[in-house]
């Protein structure tokens, strides 16, 4: 969405040629992949642990922080793939957004008048 504003926003005129339906369904496919992706990543890193006890889990919706407290093996590794994927998955983003509001500013800025950004 961010970058649908900054082509929006910095190139107008070129909007419809840049922003084909092509590339939304890319985006969308793309941002489909990597969340399943995710998902899919801890759900095979799930079965090297052992749990002690028949626990049941009482939710519908149980996420993995509380799955790692029920085990009774070691979840270093686990722990380490929600912290690093995680984090990539936070910050790369972040990045990506805070970059284009950037280049939205100063394409803002640099338009010399009021009756311009008109």
């Amino acid at each position: 969405m961010a970058y649908d504003r900054y082509v929006a926003i910095c190139f107008p005129l070129h909007y419809t040629t840049i922003m084909s339906p092509k590339l939304c369904l890319s985006l969308v496919v793309f941002s489909w992949v990597l969340t399943t992706f995710y998902s899919l990543l801890h759900t095979l890193l799930l079965p090297r642990l052992s749990f002690c006890a028949d626990n049941v889990i009482t939710r519908f919706f149980c996420e993995i922080s509380a799955l790692l407290k029920l085990a009774c093996s070691d979840t270093r590794v686990n722990e380490l793939v929600i912290f690093v994927v995680g984090g990539i998955f936070a910050v790369i983003p972040f990045l990506l957004i805070l970059l284009s509001y950037t280049k939205i500013v100063s394409s803002i800025l640099k338009v010399p008048s009021a009756r311009g950004i008109y």
